[in-house]
């Protein structure tokens, strides 16, 4: 193996470092981490509102009903009342329609509480689904400029990283096909770095020193090999 066949390697190494930290990088925006909390958040407010929207029309149909029904009530009371005053009934009749109005009118007055007690809640019910609404338009526009954001430094990085892989392809060029093939699996063996350099009796890959013999057995090989990671050593 030629001296400058591993020099060249060690180029590739430089570069699919370069490579594995834009990919990191791609991965570990920021804003990522910020856009997913929106999402999250986004699902909350859009469950929330549902829900809120839900009582509200629940509510709504009951101020309706309950409307309709004071409605009914207050007719049947006047026709009674009417009745009533004309006179011309029997005592035992006019007894009778004097009880129903009466009744009627309790009646009347246990509606018109019930809804004034619903009409008390429509407000807020609406208030509430108003508010959540706007929250969701404010999270959903903040979602909407991490968006841009995140392409924007997606488009930078991707158009770097393919400056990198054209480096690499030439930078692989004059590496024999079998390095490469060892390379790869170290690399996915040995946490992305294949080859390292040996300086000052210290492999670059592991760190750790090489003692003269552990030296001497290592470069003795046709391609050198740190003794203890096994990764490939340029002096």
């Amino acid at each position: 193996m030629t001296i400058s066949g591993l020099y060249d390697l060690l180029e590739v190494q430089k570069i699919d470092l370069e490579i594995d930290r834009l990919l990191d990088r791609r991965q570990s925006l920021p804003e990522l981490a910020e856009y997913r909390k929106t999402h999250e958040l986004i699902q909350t407010l859009e469950a929330r509102h549902g829900e809120a929207a839900e009582q509200l029309r629940d509510l709504e149909r009951q101020v309706d009903k309950a409307e309709g029904e004071l409605s009914i009530l207050e007719a049947k009371l006047q026709e009674h009342e009417t009745r009533l005053f004309a006179g011309g009934m029997s005592g035992k009749e006019t007894e009778y329609m004097r009880l129903e109005v009466e009744s009627l009118r309790g009646q009347r007055e246990a509606m018109e509480t019930r809804v004034l007690s619903l009409l008390d809640q429509l407000d807020p019910a609406r208030e509430e689904v108003a508010a959540l609404q706007k929250q969701l338009d404010e999270a959903r526009e903040e979602l909407s400029r991490l968006d841009g954001i995140i392409r924007q430094e997606w488009k930078q990085i991707d158009a770097e990283l393919t400056r990198k892989e054209e480096r690499k392809k030439e930078a692989l060029v004059p590496v024999p096909a079998h390095l490469v093939g060892l390379y790869e699996e170290l690399r996915r063996t040995k946490e992305g770095v294949a080859i390292a350099a040996f300086e000052h009796g210290v492999c670059g890959g592991c760190h750790m020193s090489l003692s003269p013999s552990e030296r001497e057995e290592a470069f003795s090989e046709e391609l050198p090999r740190c003794v203890h990671c096994r990764r490939i050593l340029v002096a």
